[in-house]
């Protein structure tokens, strides 16, 4: 009998080092995948999950239950992401006006950027709010319902971010059609 991940976030909150085991080792593809969609980098993403992983234990002890685990999780990945993109977005601001460095750090940036498959390109292309969207859409093939529950909104709203999504693909790939 496999006992159910809500079991074992109860369980892991109590600090059951198995039951956190377990919950772990069932998601942490999941949650690399997610990662991995919503930064577009897999270092980065890497570097992510295992924030995730490393703040679960403290985090376990707001799960309510009131949704499904995987919602909650995907939830707290969402929220990580954002705060990751709003200190990445500090660090450059910082960051700016540091002469040659910055400019070779930069040159190095774009180079890899370059490097990106298509796909991944035209998502980090996305504004914020719409990338997440696909990524629990597609990536995490979570229905329109379950993707508004984790994203706090309502599921017009992700229908409408998906037209949106289809929108900017659409876009990007007649301008490269022309040159």
């Amino acid at each position: 009998m496999t006992v159910s991940d809500e079991n074992l976030a109860e369980a892991a909150a109590g600090g059951d080092p198995e039951a956190f085991s377990v919950l772990i080792l069932r998601h942490y593809d999941r949650l690399f995948g997610l990662a991995f969609r919503l930064t577009g980098a897999r270092a980065e993403a890497e570097d992510l999950t295992q924030d995730i992983c490393a703040a679960l234990p403290a985090k376990l002890g707001s799960y309510r239950g009131q949704a499904r685990f995987t919602t909650w999780l995907y939830r707290v990945t969402v929220n990580a992401a954002h705060d990751r993109r709003r200190r990445r977005a500090t660090h450059v601001k910082a960051a700016e006006g540091w002469g040659d460095w910055e400019q070779n750090r930069r040159a190095a940036n774009a180079e890899t950027e370059a490097a990106v498959d298509w796909l991944t390109e035209a998502m980090r292309a996305l504004p914020a709010d719409l990338r997440d969207t696909v990524a629990l859409i597609l990536g995490e093939e979570l229905t329109q319902k379950d993707a508004a529950e984790v994203l706090g909104v309502s599921e017009g709203t992700v229908a409408w971010r998906m037209s949106e999504v289809k929108k900017h693909l659409r876009a990007i790939h007649e301008k490269e059609a022309e040159v």
